[in-house]
C-alpha cells in the first residue's frame, strides 16, 4: 500500500476561530477550552494513534484482569487524554453504533460505546471488552494543515484467541489549551465486502 503524508503550507497560518454554539456544541456539559496553534507534526499523530490503541488494549486487558469497574476507570481516564470532549463536542461514529445513537458527541456516549451498560445507549456492549491483546494502525495518508491533522487508514485488533479485525479509521486532531493533541472527529467502520 503506498502512503502519503500532506502538509498544506498554504493552511498553516489558519487557527480555530470560536463560532456561535450549534445545537451539538450546546449538549457539550464540559467546560469548552480553546486550541492553541502550533504545527502538528507527522509523528505527533502517530504517537497519538497508538496512545489510543494502547488504551483500548489497556481496558480489555483490566477488564479481562479485574472487571468492568475497573476497566470503566481506565477507559474515562483513557477518553479524558485522547478526545477533546473538553473542548465541545467530538465528532465520533463509532464501528458497531447503530441509529438512534449512532454518534457519540458527547463524552457519555463515546465511555458507553467502549464499556456498555449505559440505559441511554441500549445496543452498546463495550467494544473495548472484547479482549482486545493487539493494535496495528496502517495508514493510507496523513493530513496535515498546521494546527489540525486527519488521518486513514486501517486498524488491525487482535484479540486474546489471536483473531484480527480490520476496521477502517480516520482521526481528526487538534491542540488542546494546553498544548496536547485531542482526537475532534472519529470515524470507524468496518471494511466493505462485496459479495
Amino acid at each position: 500500500m503506498m502512503h502519503y503524508v500532506l502538509t498544506l503550507p498554504a493552511l498553516a497560518g489558519l487557527s480555530l476561530v470560536a463560532a456561535q454554539p450549534t445545537m451539538a456544541q450546546q449538549v457539550a456539559t464540559a467546560p469548552v477550552t480553546v486550541a492553541i496553534y502550533a504545527p502538528i507534526t507527522h509523528a505527533e499523530v502517530e504517537a497519538a494513534q497508538q496512545a489510543w490503541g494502547n488504551a483500548l488494549v489497556a481496558i480489555s486487558t483490566e477488564y479481562d484482569n479485574n472487571g468492568k469497574v475497573a476497566a470503566t476507570r481506565i477507559a474515562e481516564r483513557a477518553i479524558d487524554t485522547a478526545y477533546g470532549y473538553n473542548m465541545g463536542p467530538v465528532l465520533f461514529k463509532p464501528t458497531l453504533a447503530a441509529a438512534p445513537t449512532t454518534f457519540r458527541t458527547t463524552r457519555e456516549g463515546a465511555l458507553s460505546y467502549f464499556v456498555g451498560g449505559n440505559s441511554k445507549y441500549p445496543g452498546d456492549s463495550g467494544f473495548a471488552l472484547k479482549h482486545w491483546r493487539g493494535y496495528k494502525i496502517d495508514n493510507a495518508a496523513i493530513l496535515i494543515t498546521g494546527n489540525s491533522a486527519i488521518s486513514m487508514g486501517n486498524v488491525m485488533l487482535t484479540d486474546s484467541k489471536g483473531n484480527v479485525t480490520v476496521v477502517d479509521k480516520t482521526f481528526g486532531y487538534v491542540r488542546d489549551g494546553e498544548g496536547k493533541l485531542r482526537i475532534v472527529l472519529h470515524h470507524s467502520s468496518l471494511p466493505f465486502r462485496a459479495k
